[in-house]
C-alpha cells in the first residue's frame, strides 16, 4: 500500500495488524525501551527489517524488528509533507539584497520516504520560512542550482560568479550565497579570485543543521549573512557562520582563509592563520568589524570576472611511505601543476626527489603547503627542504592546501610560463597570505605567530 510506503515482510504485518499508516503516530516497545513518534516512510533499498519513526525532537530513528518488539497505534495522522508558508509582504525601500540558492542543508528539508535531508527549498521558500528577512532587506531570489556542495566543480563557481556580476548590474547592496558546508571553503577561496574589483560583499552561508531541526542554525546565519550584507563596510567574499555553539554571535571570514573544521558542529568554521575580519552579533543586529585591513566598498568599482581556470591540477598530500610513483603518473598524464601538502614545515620524502626535479624541468609548477593547520612552510630550517627548494618546488607560506590548489587553477589559467607563475603564487592576491606576524584569538586565549 502507498501508504506504508517502502514497508514489507513481518515489519508490514504488523503495521497492518494494527491498522497503522504513515503518518500515525505510533508507540513502538522493546523490554524496557519505549518510542514513541511518527510513522514515516524508508527507502525501499532499506532492510525490511527496520521502521522509521519522526521523534517529537525532530530527530528520525530506524528500530529493528525482533521477536521481543510490540507496536501500539496511539493516533491517526496525515503522511508527512513540506509546506510551503506563506511568503511575507516587502519593502521597496530596503536596500536591496540578492540571495542565491545553490543548495545544501540550509537549502534542504527531510525527506520523508527516506528520512535524509536532501535539497528542496528553492530561494524563495527560504524567504518564506525565514519571515523576519522582510524587515532587513528587499530580498531579490534566485536558484541558480540545487545540489549537494560535493556535487561543486568549477564551472559551478563560474556560474556563481556570473550570477553575482549579474547581482551587481541589478543594484544590489550585496550578495548572499546559500551553500553547503563541505565544500564552501573552496568556493569561498575560488569566488575570492574569479570576482576582482568587487564593489559590494558577497557573503557565503550555510548550515550544519537543517531548517526542520530545533538546533537549526539556518534562521541566525540567514539572518545574520543579510544583515551583514548591507551593514558590512568591507567589499570582499567571506563565510558566515557561527562563531560558537551557542546563537550569540557569527563570525565573519575571510574567504581565503576559511576551513570546516568539525563534521557536524554549528561552531565548525573557523579563520585559519588568520582572525574573522567581523563579527555579528545574532540577539542584537548589529554589525562590529574587528579588522581595518579590508577591501573597502566602493559602488564605482567596476567588478571583472576572470573566470578562466585551468582545472587540469592535483593536490597531493604526502603520508609515511607514499609511492613517488603517484607523483610521477600525474606527470605522465600531463597535469600542469601540483600543490603538495607536507609535513611540518614542508616536506616529503627522499623518494619524491626525482619526480620534482623532473616536474620542475618540464616547466611544471610545484607548490608546497603543510598539512599543519597553523603555522607557515619554512623550507630553508631542514636539509630535506632545502633540498625541495633546490629542485625546484616553490614555498606558499602559510596558504591553506585548498586555497593553493584553487589559486593555482586561476594563475595557470592566465600564463602557463613557469617563472611568471611562480611569481604569481607567492604574490598576495587575495588576502590569501597572511603577514609573519598575526594574532587571533580562539576561547579566549591570544596566540601570535
Amino acid at each position: 500500500m502507498e501508504s506504508r510506503e517502502g514497508y514489507s515482510g513481518r515489519i508490514l504485518e504488523k503495521l497492518n495488524g494494527i491498522g497503522a499508516h504513515v503518518g500515525d503516530i505510533i508507540r513502538v516497545q522493546r523490554g524496557a525501551e519505549v518510542l514513541e513518534g511518527t510513522l514515516i516512510p524508508k527507502s525501499h533499498a532499506t532492510d525490511d527489517e527496520y521502521l522509521i519513526l519522526k521523534l517529537k525532537s525532530g530527530y528520525n530513528v530506524g528500530i529493528k524488528d525482533g521477536s521481543e518488539v510490540s507496536i501500539q497505534l496511539l493516533s491517526h495522522g496525515v503522511k508527512p509533507a513540506f509546506k510551503k508558508p506563506p511568503i511575507p509582504s516587502r519593502s521597496g525601500e530596503l536596500p536591496k539584497v540578492s540571495v542565491i540558492s545553490t543548495g545544501g542543508t540550509i537549502a534542504s528539508r527531510v525527506d520523508y520516504r527516506t528520512g535524509g535531508v536532501e535539497p528542496a527549498l528553492d530561494a524563495e521558500d527560504l524567504y518564506s520560512v525565514f519571515p523576519e528577512l522582510a524587515d532587513i532587506a528587499n530580498i531579490k531570489t534566485s536558484v541558480l542550482f540545487n545540489v549537494f556542495s560535493e556535487n561543486i566543480t568549477p564551472q559551478h563557481w563560474k556560474r556563481m560568479a556570473h550570477a553575482v556580476a549579474d547581482a551587481v548590474r541589478d543594484g544590489a547592496h550585496g550578495v548572499v550565497i546559500c551553500h553547503g558546508t563541505d565544500t564552501m571553503g573552496y568556493t569561498a577561496a575560488a569566488l575570492s579570485f574569479i570576482l576582482q574589483n568587487l564593489p559590494i560583499p558577497v557573503l557565503l552561508v550555510g548550515s550544519q543543521r537543517s531548517s526542520d531541526r530545533p538546533s537549526s542554525d539556518a534562521a541566525s546565519n540567514m539572518v545574520g549573512a543579510v544583515s551583514t550584507a548591507i551593514q558590512a563596510p568591507f567589499a570582499e567574499v567571506v563565510v558566515v557562520m557561527h562563531e560558537t555553539i551557542s546563537d550569540e554571535a557569527l563570525s565573519v571570514h575571510r574567504g581565503t582563509k576559511v576551513r570546516k573544521c568539525h563534521t557536524s558542529s554549528r561552531d565548525a568554521f573557523k579563520s585559519v592563520n588568520s582572525s574573522p575580519i567581523a563579527r555579528f552579533h545574532v540577539m542584537e543586529k548589529r554589525f562590529e568589524l574587528l579588522n581595518d585591513d579590508v577591501r573597502k566598498r566602493d559602488g564605482a568599482a567596476a567588478l571583472t570576472l576572470e573566470d578562466t581556470l585551468d582545472e587540469n591540477v592535483a593536490l597531493l598530500k604526502f603520508y609515511p611511505g607514499m609511492s613517488p610513483d603517484i607523483l610521477e603518473s600525474l606527470i605522465d598524464r600531463g597535469v600542469h601543476g601540483v600543490i603538495l601538502e607536507g609535513t611540518g614545515l614542508g616536506h616529503v620524502s627522499s623518494s619524491f626527489y626525482r619526480p620534482v626535479e623532473r616536474a620542475a624541468k618540464e616547466g611544471l609548477f610545484v607548490g608546497m603547503t603543510s598539512q599543519c593547520l597553523w603555522g607557515r612552510v619554512n623550507m630553508h630550517v631542514y636539509s630535506t627542504g632545502r633540498d625541495l627548494l633546490r629542485l625546484g618546488v616553490t614555498p606558499l607560506e602559510d596558504m591553506l592546501p585548498e586555497t593553493a590548489l584553487i589559486k593555482l587553477m586561476w594563475v595557470l589559467g592566465r600564463t602557463r610560463n613557469l617563472p611568471e607563475v611562480r611569481s604569481m603564487m607567492t604574490k598576495n592576491i587575495a588576502y590569501e597570505i597572511s603577514g609573519r606576524r598575526w594574532q587571533w584569538e580562539e576561547e579566549g586565549r591570544g596566540r601570535l605567530q
